[in-house]
């Protein structure tokens, strides 16, 4: 009985570590928009949240301009890289950013 608790323990101890590291998908409707850097594109969300877009799984360039529903999985930029796109002029800073998985087009218009 005890060779089976014990295995169980150790079964379980290492699922959870595995769970832990898992982002969840992250699901953003509104205006597809060139982003501050070549291949990257933003949107911005109800809130007024900008979100950084890149990713090879999807084609946004031609999508530019419409309303879309981005997945995608969030990931922390290069420190170095974004303090270089904070010194841009007139580039709007993106709050966060995510790695496109799936786009969805809701109209060939923004709102």
């Amino acid at each position: 009985m005890k060779r089976i608790l014990m295995t169980l323990t150790f079964a379980a101890g290492m699922v959870i570590p595995v769970v832990a590291q898992t982002k969840a998908p992250v699901t953003v409707t509104g205006c597809l928009a060139q982003g501050d850097e070549t291949n990257e594109y933003a949107i911005k969300d109800t809130a007024g949240k900008t979100y950084g877009l890149t990713g090879t799984k999807v084609d946004m360039k031609a999508h530019l301009g419409h309303e879309v529903t981005i997945t995608g999985t969030e990931y922390k930029e290069n420190e170095a890289k974004e303090k270089n796109e904070k010194k841009a002029a007139g580039k709007t800073e993106e709050s966060a950013h995510l790695r496109v998985t799936d786009l969805k087009m809701v109209s060939t218009t923004c709102k």
